[in-house]
Formats: C-alpha cells, structure tokens, sequence
C-alpha cells in the first residue's frame, strides 16, 4: 500500500472513530498495568467484571499484596490462567513497591522488567500514560495491518516497526485503538464486513469484493 492509500485510511478513522479508546476500565496507571496483564488470553469485558470487583478493594501495589494471592485467584479466576496472573500481580505490586516507590515507571526497560509485561503492554502504558508515540501491535491490529496491506510484516515487531515509520506523529496515539475497534467490528477474522466498511475502497485485501454484498 502506498502512503497516500495510508494516510487517506488514517484520516477516514480520525474523522469516524476520533471517540474509540481502550475497551479496558482504568482509574489510574496501577489499575491500567494490572488490567493489562489480566487480559492476556481473555477479552477487555471479562477483565472489566474482574477488575470492578478487583479494584474496590485493591488498586494500589500495597493493597494488592495485603489482599494476598489465595484472595487474588479468587477473583480473577473467571479470566483463566489464575495462578500465573496472580503471582504476576503479587510480584510486580513488590517490584514497584520496592524499585519505583510505587511508581509506574515511563520508560520499557523498567516496564518490562515487570512479570507479565511485555513489549505490547509496555507500548500501550506509555502511549496511554505518559502519552510517548509509541504503537501497541496486538492481534487485532496485526491481522487489520496484513489483511488491508496497510503495512505487512510476519510478526508483530515488524508491524510495529513499520507503523512507526509510516503514521504520521499525530495519529500515533488513537490509531492503536481505531484498527482494534475496526479489526473487532468490521474487518473480523471470520466474515468480514466488507459492505459496511468505511475504508473498502482503499483496503487492498485481496478477497474483499467476495464478501460486499
């Protein structure tokens, strides 16, 4: 896809989805970072009747360590992968505790060190966060990016590289979500929704005409 194709996309999502953010519900950078780490192979609606509950009673690295792990599987067992997360969350409340005075850090090296974390939570917390243009590539936006040819890459990496060197400065904060909302709602794995879709005419996805009614 050339540039212009790409920027015409970017520019048709701005105008439509200018609105679209995270699906996940955060009140601040802590409940984000765990939020984040419960949603791995699970979806942002299931972390969200998890975290509600969750966060009542513990939304800080000391309240997450006082309410203990036994407690903490409790109440994520629902997403899957229990014993894992909570560890995670137990370690990393500590690590922060002890590391970053309870601080979120701004910077991956540091975010990374964190268990559960890796280069796309990092890249989500320091977009969302501290606001650095940096792109979360998931598996949302992966598929959106070759399906469309919008950028084509054999793993994520790749797609992150090439996202970062082709979206213009100013959409490196929103577009993240917009291929998410779009992947999820119109250009779905299964049967995509090529009839409804607001950018089919620049999308060269090579089965799309099969799927316009």
């Amino acid at each position: 896809m050339n540039q212009k194709k790409r920027l015409k996309i970017l520019n048709i999502f701005h105008q439509h989805y200018f609105k679209i953010k995270s699906e996940l519900i955060f009140n601040n950078s802590f409940e984000l970072l765990i939020s984040l780490i419960l949603s791995s192979k699970t979806n942002d609606k299931k972390v969200n009747i998890v975290t509600k509950k969750l966060f009542i009673i513990a939304n800080n690295p000391y309240s997450m360590i006082n309410l203990g792990i036994l407690k903490i599987k409790e109440y994520i067992r629902p997403l899957g992968l229990h014993n894992n997360k909570s560890k995670y969350l137990i370690q990393s409340s500590n690590i922060l505790i002890k590391s970053y005075n309870s601080i979120i850090p701004n910077n991956r090296k540091d975010l990374e060190s964190l268990p559960g974390v890796g280069r796309k939570i990092s890249n989500i917390i320091l977009n969302t966060i501290f606001k650095k243009l940096e792109i979360a590539v998931d598996t949302h936006v992966y598929k959106f990016c070759n399906r469309t040819k919008f950028v084509i890459g054999k793993n994520t990496y790749e797609i992150e590289k090439k996202l970062l060197q082709f979206v213009p400065n100013k959409y490196k904060l929103n577009c993240h979500n917009w291929f998410i909302f779009h992947s999820k709602n119109v250009c779905k794995t299964q049967k995509p929704l090529c009839n409804i879709c607001i950018i089919f005419y620049l999308c060269e996805f090579s089965l799309k005409n099969n799927n316009k009614i």
